[in-house]
This record gives structure tokens, sequence and C-alpha cells, in this order.
């Protein structure tokens, strides 16, 4: 497979083509033993699995695994758990499909009987604090849990634990990882740490955010409080309150009033510092992969992300991407078919803004979530972001895999027409929501050795193009791989079906 690199705000691949990547998260958080001691981490992800993804156009795979999983004693390394990362990793490979290494975490980490999932127990310095149990949402944890604020708070102070600093700890766990998985040539990349949360302090900005909304809701002009009243009061309605917050600007002004200056300060001081440190210990093992850089959990609500590109001991990291997150508000909860585009767009502009500080490319790393949700009226929420990130240019790769996904409607968005290899500059490409007809155009500097490539995701009525092209089936299936060779030019190919 050709190595993947940066340039400028595109993916390229050694031929220097113009790469655009579509996927989803595969990731096992692990689930409690009977003991409720340990967790368990199967990673079944097994060949039929890969191969049905590169069927539906899957190109780029992000690979979950946890700090507790590699490393589920300090300094002890289970390379057992890393054999079955690896083999997902090596089908992936063998299949065509590039994969990026995530490690994640939600609510940092610890006790086995609850959602949280990362860190190890023994990289845990709670101050005395216990774990609760989830009451309402998942993330509520991050919100008023003391022993996740506490976890946070000694992480990013990188306090000694089990003998030298934690984040020492987390550096050497990350280059045992990277030194496992360099020479894999269907690597993409690192992404060093999912959704950084700040800790304490990022439960002061959920209080000083509770108070923006209802501050905004007692005395801004633009809200309707007589309505907001009424639609709060009945259980039919009340989805509709946030209704009120559909204006893009409206809505990014209160989240960041309430904590624009806390996770600036997070990001400039706390986070940069740490994704430096471990880039630098990444790049000691190998220069392959790109190193993949997050924002803050709360820039995820559209607060501007402050912290500066990557560097390697005081040089700017080369090869670098931004992999942004984005969810409504009504995510993982039974209304998410009242998802709104505005407030979502709203996120996704900003991390737009985020982009063009750093001038780098961009993979969404989640976005989605919809679940179960099987009422069609919220797929145009989902074609709404798709739409947006292609108008971007962006890869993504939607949250997440489960054993049934491909019986549920989602697939009938996720699975689409799409540029995976362009001989070029891209212009622009669309989806054409009312025919499904993509248009795809593209400037060619140069000649190409390899052709521009698309994935065509059923048999099409019409292909126009300007070269000579040839369509592929994907794995002896229903979708196909367009390849056609042009030269120096404007470009413009139609796929109509």
């Amino acid at each position: 497979m050709e190595r993947i690199f940066t340039k400028g705000e595109r993916f390229v691949d050694e031929s220097g083509r113009q790469r655009i990547f579509n996927g989803i998260n595969l990731c096992d958080k692990g689930y409690a033993n009977e003991e409720k001691t340990d967790k368990v981490y199967e990673l079944d992800f097994d060949e039929n699995l890969i191969v049905n993804l590169k069927k539906r156009g899957v190109n780029l795979v992000r690979l979950g695994l946890t700090w507790d999983g590699v490393e589920p004693e300090a300094g002890k390394y289970d390379e057992d758990y890393l054999d079955r990362v690896q083999k997902v990793a090596d089908l992936c490979e063998k299949h065509g499909i590039y994969f990026y290494l995530d490690m994640h975490q939600d609510l940092y980490g610890g006790a086995a009987d609850t959602p949280a999932d990362g860190a190890p127990m023994w990289a845990c310095m709670t101050d005395g604090h216990e774990f609760k149990p989830t009451k309402f949402v998942w993330a509520e944890g991050y919100f008023w849990g003391k022993a996740i604020h506490s976890c946070f708070d000694h992480f990013w102070a990188n306090d000694v634990c089990c003998g030298k600093p934690v984040q020492e700890h987390f550096c050497e766990m990350w280059k045992h990882v990277a030194e496992r998985f360099k020479d894999n040539t269907a690597l993409f990349g690192f992404d060093i740490l999912n959704e950084p949360f700040p800790g304490s302090s990022g439960g002061k900005v959920f209080r000083k955010l509770i108070g923006s909304v209802v501050r905004a809701g007692m005395f801004d002009r633009r809200v309707n409080r007589i309505r907001l009243v009424k639609d709060a009061l009945k259980a039919e309605t009340r989805h509709s309150v946030l209704d009120q917050f559909e204006d893009p600007e409206f809505f990014s002004t209160i989240v960041t009033r309430a904590g624009g200056k806390i996770i600036e300060d997070f990001d400039k001081n706390y986070y940069s510092p740490f994704i430096n440190r471990v880039a630098e210990a990444i790049r000691e093992v190998t220069d392959k992969g790109i190193i993949i850089m997050e924002n803050c959990y709360y820039s995820n609500t559209s607060i501007p992300c402050s912290t500066p590109a990557v560097t390697v001991k005081g040089a700017r990291e080369p090869q670098l991407c931004f992999a942004p997150h984005g969810y409504d508000l009504m995510v993982d909860t039974p209304d998410y078919k009242y998802a709104s585009n505005s407030r979502t767009g709203a996120i996704f502009d900003e991390h737009l803004r985020t982009q063009k500080r750093l001038n780098v490319p961009v993979i969404v790393g989640e976005w989605g979530g919809s679940g179960g949700n099987e009422d069609k009226t919220w797929l145009n929420h989902i074609n709404f972001l798709l739409d947006k990130f292609d108008s971007n240019q962006w890869g993504q790769t939607y949250w997440c895999y489960t054993p049934d996904i491909f019986d549920t409607v989602v697939m009938e968005s996720l699975v689409r027409t799409v540029p995976v290899a362009v001989s070029g500059t891209i212009d622009s490409y669309k989806t054409d929501r009312g025919t499904g007809s993509f248009v795809l155009k593209y400037t060619q500097g140069y000649d190409f050795r390899e052709p521009t490539e698309i994935f065509v995701h059923k048999k099409p009525a019409r292909v126009e193009a300007d070269g000579e092209y040839t369509l592929e089936p994907v794995e002896d299936g229903e979708s196909f791989i367009l390849k056609v060779k042009t030269g120096t030019g404007k470009h413009k190919v139609v796929i109509s079906f």
C-alpha cells in the first residue's frame, strides 16, 4: 500500500494523488469480568467484517485500543492484547484498508464496573474519591465526578505515579505500540488521546455552561420565554426547548462565553506540552505514520480550539493532521431524530477555522452516533454532515461499528460514491441528493503514473469522463472502483445511477 503524507490541507499518496478517506471506528472498550475487577477485551473484528467494510467503500479504520489493554501493570505490556490489535491491522492491510491507532479513553478509565475506559487502575490518582456508576448519561462523570476530575488533574500535572511522572509512563507505552505497528504498510497514523478532558476545570466549564444557558433563556431577547416554558412542561414537545438555541452564532456565543478562556488555558499550557511530548516519543522509534491531533472535549461543542501545531524537539511536526469530533446535543438519546443541522454546523465551522489556522488536513474522527435509530427522518442530519465534510474535502470515520450496523438504515447514507485517489488537486465533489448522481472536478498539473480512483457504491447507469476508464468490482461484490486515466488540465467525472 502507498504511504500517506500530508501536504498543506490535503492528504497525498506516494504517487502524488490527493486522497479522501471514508471510514468507520472499530473500538472495543472492554467489559467487566465476572468479578468486576478487570476489563475483558475481545477485539472480535474478523476478516468477514473487513471484507464487508471494503465492499461498502470503507478505506480507513480508526482502530481503538486502550492504555489499560496495553499496560495493565506498570511497565508490563500485554503482548497478547497487542496481538489481537495486530490481527485487525493485518486484515486491514490484506484488504487495502488503512488504519490509525486511537488511544481511546472515556471518563479517564480505572474502574471496570463503570462506563469508563482508557487508563489502567494503577494510573488513577483519585485523592480518595470513588468512581460512581452512571445514573443518567454516560458522560455525566465529566461534569461532577470527583474521582475522574482528580485523575485528569494529576495526569495533566504530570504527577509521579508508580515511580515516575505519569505522562512518562504514557509516552513509553506509546513508543512500545509504535514500535509494534510502524512497518505495517496500512498504517495511517497515531491518534494520541481520544477527547482529552481538562479535569476539575472541565467541571467548572459545565457549570458555567449551564449558567450561560439559563441566563440566555431568562434575559436574551432572541429567546421566546413563553414558548420555552410551554415546550419544557410537555413531554411531547420537550425536545423543542433546544430549538431556541438553533442560531449558529447564538449557540457558539453561549458556549464560548461559558468556557472559552478556561479551554484556551488548558489547550496552551497543559494539552499542547503533552501531545508534543508523546509525538516526540513516537518519533524516536519511527518517522512513519501521521501524528493525529484532537482537540479538547469541550471544543466539540464549538468552543474554539487554541492548541498550537505539534512540535518535536522544537520543530513543527511535518506529518500532522487534525481530527476533531462533533455531535449534536441529542446524541445518545431517543430524540436523535431531532438533531440540529444548525448546531452541528456551528461546531464543524469552528473546526474548519482551526484547520485553517493549523494548515493541516482533517479526518473527522467521530461523528454520527445514531445508534439503533430506525426512523429515517434523521438521515437528513447524517446527509447534511456528509455533504459538509465533502464540501470541506475532509475524511471521516463514523462512530461506530456495531455487529448489526449492516442491517440499520444509516447504511443508506454511509454507503455512497466517493473519491479515493485523485490525480491532481480536487476542486470539488458532490452527491446530488435528488438524483443520486455524483460529480468530481479536479485540476491535473502533470502526468501521473496512477489513475484517479472513485469508489462507486452500485453499478452506474452512465459514466462521463474525459479520459479512458475502467470499472472494476470490489471484493467480487456489487460495488466498483472506477479508474480514470487523464492528462494535464481541468477534468470532470459524472456518475449517474
